[in-house]
């Protein structure tokens, strides 16, 4: 059984590392934040030093994206010195680091899906404290994989989903951006990636250090998102509301979103053939285990 110390473990990603990583024959120590906070270089230190972990899986982030503009230095803190100290940490102990990333290093201008050795060139705080940590890691220590997602929603926190279950429940219209185009990632399908990484890692002969792109398989707008969770809600809920497309510009927000996020997931799968599924997949598995949660106060 490989053993795992996990950064994040209430966020989504990390949610879904602890629930599966047992199933998929990995003891998965998550510790609290008290015990082990980015933004606080002791604790990552003591808490790395002290683990019996065979590799490290960073999955905590500062992912408020418009609220980074505010709050620069807890954004920087946590995405892009807490990467960098625990970078330090595993090179002290000589143990592997996974790091999870984001899209948002790209502008999302190029025409085609982003390659790992695209010029990066995020276009907020978030984005440039994500871009940050990455260097940071490559800097410290030498044995590590970044591993590169976007659009990632789950059945557990906040997310996009979530946000439209909500508004269907509530409007009979909204609209959407159908100017941005990416893959949605369901976190359970990052957690079997990184689960189907980590074992290599440990191999030299399948340890292949670097950046990689992991996403879902195929391609959608914001709103082609938003009208596949519709759908698939009004199969149980009967309501059907209009969503609307709209452009970027009727939906201003204090950071421009990268317009296209498509990451071109080719390298890893030549690397670790990690499982990798459609978006259509991951979302109908998310949406038939929200759709059948109980409402809260119901026997």
């Amino acid at each position: 059984m490989i053993r795992l110390l996990l950064t994040g473990g209430t966020g989504q990603v990390g949610e879904a590392l602890g629930r599966l990583g047992p199933f998929a024959g990995a003891a998965v120590e998550h510790p609290s934040r008290a015990e082990l906070d980015l933004a606080r270089p002791e604790t990552v230190a003591a808490a790395v030093r002290r683990c019996a972990a065979e590799i490290v899986v960073n999955c905590a982030a500062y992912t408020a994206v418009d609220r980074a503009e505010t709050e620069r230095a807890s954004a920087e803190a946590v995405n892009a010195s807490g990467p960098g100290y625990l970078a330090d940490a595993c090179a002290a102990r000589g143990v592997p680091l996974i790091h999870i990333s984001t899209d948002y290093v790209f502008d999302g201008s190029k025409a085609g899906a982003y390659v790992e050795g695209d010029p990066v060139a995020p276009l907020g705080v978030y984005g440039r404290s994500k871009e940050a940590g990455e260097r940071a890691v490559r800097s410290a220590w030498d044995r590590h994989v970044i591993l590169r997602t976007s659009w990632v929603y789950s059945a557990h926190g906040q997310n996009f989903v979530k946000t439209m279950l909500r508004l269907a429940g509530e409007r009979s219209e909204w609209g959407v951006v159908d100017d941005q185009v990416g893959a949605p990632t369901a976190a359970d399908d990052i957690a079997g990636a990184v689960l189907a990484i980590a074992p290599q890692l440990l191999e030299p002969a399948t340890a292949r250090w670097g950046t990689y792109h992991y996403t879902a398989e195929g391609q959608v707008s914001w709103h082609g998102f938003a009208r596949a969770i519709v759908e698939r809600a009004a199969m149980v809920t009967g309501k059907r509301p209009t969503v609307k497309a709209i452009p970027t510009s009727a939906y201003p927000t204090p950071v421009r979103r990268p317009q296209n996020s498509v990451l071109d997931c080719s390298k890893v799968i030549a690397a670790f053939a990690p499982p990798r599924r459609p978006w259509q997949a991951g979302l109908k598995d998310v949406l038939d285990l929200l759709l059948a949660l109980p409402k809260r106060g119901a026997a």
